[in-house]
C-alpha cells in the first residue's frame, strides 16, 4: 500500500514512522523546509523511550510536490486545521479514484456536516471557508480519525516522548466498509491499537467534549489542566461550557453518555499537562481556535439553539490571539467572523 503523510509533526511523524518501520507500506512524506531536508537526510526518526535515548530511522520518500509523489492508496493528513484550507488544493494529484484520505487532526473536521440534515447542506465555513476543503477532497475518500495519542517533535523530522498507540477510525455516511478493516489492519501491523467505530462522528464529538474548555482556557491563561479544573469558578465555567456541547450533540446523533463531573475526573487523572493549544501559543504557531471552538458555536447557530458560554469562549479566546497575531482579523480569509 502506498502512503503518504501531510504534515509530518509528532502525530504524521509518528504515524508515518512507525508503519515504514513495520515493512507493510511504501511511505512518502508531503513536507517543505527544515522538516523537507531533515527527512531527506535522516528520513523520519523515533524514540518512542521516555528519555529519548534509542532513536530509529525510517527511510521514507519525501517531497515538497505532491505530483512528484503521485496518487496514493492512502493519505494521512496530520497538519493543524489552519493550514488545510490553502494545503487542500496542492493534496489533488494524491488521489485517484480509490484513495483514502484519513485526516488524524483535532477538533471538527471539514465534512462533519456532510449527510447531517439538521446542519444543513453548506459546509461549516469555520472549518472548510468556501467549501475550498470540500471541493478538493470529496467526502467519498474520507475516514473518520479520532487520535488518543501524544508524541513530541523535538526536531524536524524526529519524534519523541510517545504516549499512547489509540486510533479510532470509521466511515462518515455508513456504520463499516472493506476499506475501514483494510486501513485498521495496516494501522495494526504497525504496533497501533485501531478501533473500528459505526458511529465515528460521535467519538469525534466526545473528544471534542473535552478539548473544548481546556484548551483554549489554557491558551487564554498559560495555566496547565489542572489548574484549571482545581480554580472552582473556572471549573464551573467548563462545566456550563460542556453541557451546551452536549445539548447540540443530543440533536446530531453525538450523544454523550457521560456527566461533566465524570469528564473532569478523566481529564484532572492527566495531571499537569499543556495542552497542544498552550503549546501552540508558546512557539507562536496559529491556533486552532475554529475547529475547537468556533466550529461548535457554527453548529448552535446553525440548529437554532443559544450556546452562549461557548460563543463567549470563542470571543475570548479569538481576541486573545488575535492581539498576538496567532488568528487572522475579522477582514481576512478564514477569521471566523
Amino acid at each position: 500500500m502506498k502512503v503518504c503523510i501531510v504534515g509530518a509533526g509528532a502525530i504524521g511523524g509518528l504515524i508515518g514512522a512507525k508503519l515504514a518501520l513495520a515493512g507493510g507500506a511504501q511511505v512518502s512524506v508531503l513536507a517543505r523546509g527544515q522538516t523537507l531536508a531533515a527527512v531527506r537526510e535522516h528520513g523520519l526518526r523515533i524514540a518512542e523511550d521516555d528519555a529519548g535515548a534509542r532513536w530509529r530511522s525510517a527511510p521514507v520518500r519525501a517531497s515538497d510536490d505532491a505530483a512528484a509523489l503521485g496518487a496514493q492508496d492512502l493519505i494521512i493528513i496530520a497538519v493543524k486545521a489552519p493550514a488545510l484550507p490553502q494545503l487542500a488544493q496542492r493534496l489533488r494529484p494524491l488521489l485517484d479514484a480509490a484513495t483514502v484520505v484519513l485526516p488524524a487532526m483535532n477538533g471538527v473536521p471539514w465534512w462533519f456536516g456532510k449527510g447531517l440534515p439538521a446542519i444543513g447542506a453548506l459546509p461549516l465555513e469555520s472549518v472548510d471557508p468556501r467549501g475550498r476543503i470540500s471541493q478538493s477532497i470529496p467526502l467519498e475518500h474520507v475516514l473518520g480519525c479520532v487520535v488518543h495519542l501524544h508524541a513530541a517533535r523535538p526536531a524536524p523530522g524526529c519524534v519523541a516522548g510517545v504516549r499512547g498507540r489509540s486510533l479510532i477510525i470509521g466511515e462518515p455516511q455508513s456504520a463499516s466498509s472493506a476499506r475501514v478493516g483494510q486501513v485498521a489492519a495496516l494501522l495494526r501491523g504497525a504496533g497501533f491499537d485501531v478501533v473500528e467505530s459505526s458511529n465515528i462522528r460521535r467519538e469525534l464529538w466526545y473528544k471534542l467534549w473535552g478539548n473544548l474548555t481546556i484548551n483554549p482556557i489554557s491558551a487564554v491563561t498559560g495555566a496547565t489542566a489542572d489548574r484549571i479544573l482545581a480554580d472552582p469558578l473556572v471549573r464551573d465555567f467548563c462545566s456550563s461550557v460542556m453541557r451546551e456541547a452536549a445539548q447540540l450533540g443530543s440533536h446530531i446523533g453525538c450523544e454523550i453518555e457521560q456527566t461533566v463531573e465524570d469528564r473532569h475526573a478523566i481529564t484532572a487523572k492527566l495531571g499537569a499537562f499543556k495542552t497542544s493549544m498552550l503549546q501552540d501559543v508558546e512557539a507562536g504557531r496559529p491556533v486552532e481556535i475554529d475547529a475547537i471552538v468556533a466550529a461548535v458555536s457554527e453548529i448552535g447557530a446553525r440548529l437554532a439553539i443559544p450556546t452562549p458560554h461557548i460563543d463567549a469562549l470563542l470571543g475570548m479566546a479569538r481576541l486573545f490571539a488575535r492581539v498576538r497575531c496567532l488568528y487572522p482579523e475579522a477582514d481576512q480569509p478564514g477569521a471566523g467572523g
